[in-house]
């Protein structure tokens, strides 16, 4: 079995750390989850998305999440909770994008035809890049971008591509977790994320960040366009956990993070790990 090894530093002891608990995916399952330099002190679930956040007490300046990973069942699917359209501002599309994004799909011919035209327009759309202000920023809704193009991240994009396919019918999901280059040997410092569509009995990854940064040409589905491994640790936007003296409502929870004394919450600085079979 393979170990995801999150190693978070600059803590003090006695500080609170919020953490994704894991979950099943098609790549991997994530079978455990232990703390060294620290200990799990609460399991909080976030029980309309299936999924677990860990809330995990620092003893030492370095805390190490360590994910078991077994290996996923023949013809393992994504979580059913994956493709719920949920009610959140960060996955509703805003009633032009809905309009839009169905005269897409419908233009191209809709199945199979439709998703390859929202992920061609989705990329269409955005320069990668990692702007503070993020093009959704204060939106009830996810907002249309009807020309040009707007820097953003994978999340961005992402965001976006979602809200699109959804609002054309089609069963589309949001998955995060960490992905490893293979030139960096194992290593990362962020998380990553990625869509999944699944039509007429099909399931495909699609991962326009990784088309766009390596100038890969329009994107293709499949799960490592570069080459590298990845993990899947959760999915979805709108999350909340209560932890009894503490409510974290968050747009999602990739990475470890720890609570500000004026209810904000801030990530961390961290190295992930996968090491080689």
């Amino acid at each position: 079995m393979r170990q995801l090894q999150i190693e978070v530093s600059g803590l003090e002891p006695g500080a609170r750390l919020l953490a994704p608990a894991g979950m099943c995916s098609p790549q991997n399952a994530v079978t455990r989850a232990s703390v060294t330099g620290g200990r799990i002190i609460d399991v909080a679930l976030e029980a309309e998305l299936g999924l677990a956040a860990l809330w995990i007490e620092a003893a030492d300046e370095t805390v190490t999440l360590t994910h078991t990973l077994g290996s996923a069942p023949e013809a393992q699917d994504y979580p059913a909770a994956v493709y719920t359209p949920r009610v959140t501002r960060y996955t509703v599309a805003a009633d032009d994008l809905a309009e839009a994004s169905r005269t897409i799909a419908t233009k191209a011919g809709g199945g199979r035809a439709g998703i390859d035209a929202l992920v061609a327009e989705a990329e269409a759309r955005f320069s990668y890049d990692h702007p503070e202000a993020r093009f959704n920023d204060e939106a009830e809704a996810v907002p249309y971008l009807s020309c040009g193009t707007t820097p953003g991240s994978c999340v961005d994009i992402n965001t976006y591509l979602v809200a699109s396919l959804r609002a054309a019918g089609y069963e589309a999901g949001y998955v995060y977790g960490y992905f490893f280059p293979a030139e960096k040997g194992g290593t990362t410092h962020d998380m990553h994320c990625w869509v999944v569509t699944r039509h007429a009995g099909e399931v495909l990854d699609w991962d326009i960040a990784h088309h766009m940064k390596a100038g890969l040409g329009p994107t293709k589905p499949g799960l490592n366009p570069r080459p590298g491994w990845r993990v899947a640790l959760g999915h979805s936007m709108g999350h909340g956990y209560d932890m009894g003296d503490t409510m974290a409502r968050l747009k999602l929870l990739a990475e470890p993070i720890q609570p500000g004394p004026d209810g904000t919450w801030r990530k961390l600085p961290i190295i992930a790990r996968l090491p080689a079979t």
